[in-house]
């Protein structure tokens, strides 16, 4: 009963640490969306052959709802399909606001979103080679209204929505992870994680697919508490979508597209994550 007791206090203690900050950070976002959101939104559906650049600077802002946005742009062929791709890959969901709450610095943030951006231009332009399709749309506003983001009633509630949502996701995850760790070191886990070749960038890429913050929320605090590789960490962040994949498959008919655009998201996260983590690229990243 103690052993409980003290991992519930610790993980309560760690969630309360971050809370300022992703209240801070989900306002200073949420603000921004009322700002540039719709011109935003504008900007990807007229981008054209530009798309995936658009889609993927788009993509790297903290919006509420944006790649659930592009995924109904794909479905009534309003944007191409690497314009969603490159969205899909430079969208962070929760990432930002979970290591700013973690304390990890601005470096090594700009350092992941870098490569977000990159990874998403080059695989987006590249998928457009192989298939250039004219993609109409849903609203990111519609989109926050479906999904009880109460957009509408002020930036204040919103905000306050959104951190309640992710602090119980990160309270959950902290005592997961204090429980394992009462038991066994996080070096030892990390260790155990990445014994075998591919095994953590592979696990990482397909909790990334789940379609929910909590993916996000997962990947970034195992990163920031040292459990993940920098390889595993953006093969999970780079397979995931906030709740795109979602509206990918409630608003495109064409379900075989759709798979493969999901198999295109792991196959990136997983050549990248091997990449950075067996190459040296780690430590060229600094990460």
């Amino acid at each position: 009963m103690t052993e409980v007791l003290h991992v519930l206090g610790h993980a309560v203690l760690e969630t309360l640490k971050v809370l300022p900050f992703l209240f801070l950070t989900y306002l200073l976002m949420e603000w921004l969306e009322h700002r540039a959101g719709e011109r935003v939104e504008r900007a990807v559906a007229r981008a054209g052959k530009a798309g995936p650049l658009i889609g993927a600077a788009a993509g790297l802002l903290p919006q509420c709802g944006f790649s659930a946005s592009a995924a109904g742009f794909f479905a009534g062929r309003v944007v191409t399909v690497g314009t969603l791709l490159a969205v899909f890959l430079a969208t962070s969901d929760e990432m930002i606001a979970v290591f700013l709450g973690q304390g990890l610095s601005l470096r090594v943030i700009l350092t992941v979103l870098v490569v977000k951006l990159v990874v998403a231009v080059l695989f987006g332009f590249a998928a457009d080679l192989l298939l250039f399709k004219k993609q109409q749309g849903l609203r990111v506003k519609e989109l926050c209204e479906e999904h009880g983001c109460h957009c509408e009633e002020g930036i204040l509630r919103s905000a306050l929505h959104h951190t309640g949502e992710i602090v119980v996701f990160i309270l959950i995850i902290n005592i997961i992870l204090g429980a394992v760790l009462r038991f066994v070191e996080a070096e030892r886990l990390a260790t155990a994680l990445g014994s075998l070749p591919v095994l953590s960038q592979c696990v990482a890429a397909l909790v990334g697919l789940v379609p929910n913050c909590a993916a996000s929320v997962a990947v970034a605090t195992l990163y920031a508490q040292g459990v993940l590789s920098a390889g595993a960490m953006l093969a999970g962040l780079l397979t995931g979508t906030g709740t795109g994949l979602l509206v990918l498959f409630r608003a495109n008919k064409n379900h075989g597209e759709n798979v493969r655009l999901v198999l295109a998201l792991f196959l990136v996260g997983l050549l990248v994550g091997c990449l950075v983590d067996y190459t040296g690229l780690f430590a060229l990243l600094g990460l």
